[in-house]
């Protein structure tokens, strides 16, 4: 490689460092700002802060609305994702491994809800339950149900990328020696595939415990996620509590992607090699 080539690398090399730098620093900024207003010691919430103090971490655990909302979120995102792990993984396996018509249509219908704006697939949601009184409108299983349509396209996402590296192959020659589909599945396949499950099971967990647009049209007093408990707490109050209670939820978020990072393997879910 000539000098000229080198030094263009290198000056390309520089410029995505510095505009991934720019871009970490955009995502966090909005944390840094909740961090410190949730340390606030003074009387409202405000930044800059009047000063650090943990009162309003203290607050949080006293607060039988923030703590309820935070227990209630982590619940449904611990169904929300085991349940969506489940079905996502047969559907990644189901469109990745049968061709007929229609196939690719199905597909787009399953990863339809990321494109589809919340507040779009909430109001529909919610129009559907009432319209057939089936007894899910403003329910606990409906809620459930309405996570699941979100986080799902995510759990086929990662799952159908780590289905497109394996080898199939491999499979088939267990069920040739004996093994059932199931066994097969369970000793060969899904050990190949883990990393992706795990992954689209914690992207699924993370979406779900921070889902607004959805929960807005599915939460009641007794079924209220902590994102709407926070809306509704900065509607008709204004002090660091609800801020506080955001730093637990970002804690939690930067403990999942922190045990995803170690426990999935990036270079065998992306099938590149990194020197």
């Amino acid at each position: 490689m000539s000098k000229a080539k080198i030094k263009e690398v290198n000056e390309l090399g520089t410029l995505v460092k510095i505009g991934s730098g720019i871009a970490l620093a955009i995502l966090l900024i909005p944390v840094f700002i909740v961090v410190l207003t949730g340390l606030n010691s003074g009387d409202h919430l405000t930044f800059p802060p009047e000063g650090i103090s943990l009162r309003w971490i203290f607050a949080f655990f006293r607060s039988e609305e923030f703590l309820s909302a935070f227990l209630f979120s982590f619940g449904l995102a611990l169904i929300t994702m085991t349940l969506s792990t489940i079905f996502g993984t047969l559907a990644a396996i189901f469109i990745t491994r049968f061709s007929f018509p229609g196939s690719q249509l199905l597909r787009a219908l399953f990863l339809s809800p990321l494109i589809l704006p919340g507040i779009v697939l909430g109001l529909a949601l919610y129009i559907f339950y009432v319209s057939t009184d089936i007894g899910l409108a403003r329910s606990y299983p409906g809620m459930v149900i309405a996570h699941m349509l979100v986080t799902m396209p995510y759990v086929i996402g990662t799952v159908s990328a780590s289905l497109f590296n394996f080898d199939l192959n491999l499979e088939q020659a267990a069920r040739s020696l004996g093994a059932s589909p199931l066994t097969a599945f369970r000793k060969v396949t899904l050990p190949n595939i883990s990393n992706g499950v795990m992954a689209g099971s914690v992207f699924a967990f993370i979406v779900s415990f921070g889902q607004f647009d959805v929960s807005l049209f599915m939460a009641t007093p007794n079924n209220t996620p902590l994102p709407i408990a926070l809306y509704w707490s900065l509607r008709y109050t204004f002090e660091p509590t609800a801020a506080a209670a955001g730093i637990f939820a970002i804690a939690l978020v930067i403990t999942s992607m922190l045990i995803t990072s170690k426990l999935v393997n990036l270079q065998k879910f992306s099938g590149v090699k990194f020197d």
